[in-house]
């Protein structure tokens, strides 16, 4: 596995190998040992998650506060643009944020540690987007982070896409007016 750090360090980028022939491919998506060897890390996954969305949903910028997860996300069919955005202000890199295209193609995979508000928007006609988490899904701590905020300045590729919003989506908050992480 090939583990690229970002421009938030604790963010990275996960390369599994991949075995294919003319009958298709195989890959080993994630292994315990293998992830700890590579990336220094000893996270337990306690859940994970399958959505399907269509060509610009846009999800996110989601974090819990209390309960915090960290999040180890791809994609298995379509693409889309991952998110991260540090919601610790105790962090040189608070309100800093980094994106990542992840695709069937290119089989690379996120890690998002707790701390970090996470999104994507679909870039596909539609993606299936997986992913494994260090706690359970707390509604009662979810914020949102508004996905346009201007101070974080997310550059969403968004070209003619003109994105679709959940009700709790449209309510995310400015920067300026998020709970943070100590």
């Amino acid at each position: 596995m090939k583990v690229t750090a970002t421009a938030l360090p604790e963010v990275l980028i996960l390369e599994p190998k991949v075995f294919g022939d003319t009958r298709g491919f195989f890959m080993e998506s994630f292994n315990a040992n293998t992830f700890r060897e590579a990336t220094g890390l000893d996270v337990q996954f306690v859940q994970d998650n399958h959505s399907r969305s269509s060509r610009g949903v846009l999800r996110g910028l989601h974090y819990q506060l209390q309960q915090p997860q960290g999040k180890l996300v791809r994609v298995a069919r379509g693409s889309v643009f991952d998110v991260a955005v540090d919601m610790r202000r105790s962090s040189p890199n608070f309100g800093k944020w980094v994106g990542v295209e992840l695709s069937e193609e290119n089989n690379r995979q996120l890690w998002v540690p707790a701390g970090f508000a996470h999104g994507f928007v679909v870039l596909s006609e539609s993606a299936d987007f997986l992913y494994k988490t260090t706690d359970y899904y707390a509604p009662a701590h979810e914020r949102a982070l508004k996905w346009d905020d201007p101070t974080v300045g997310v550059a969403w590729p968004l070209g003619d896409i003109v994105p679709s919003l959940s009700a709790k989506d449209q309510q995310g908050k400015a920067f300026a007016d998020c709970d943070a992480f100590a």
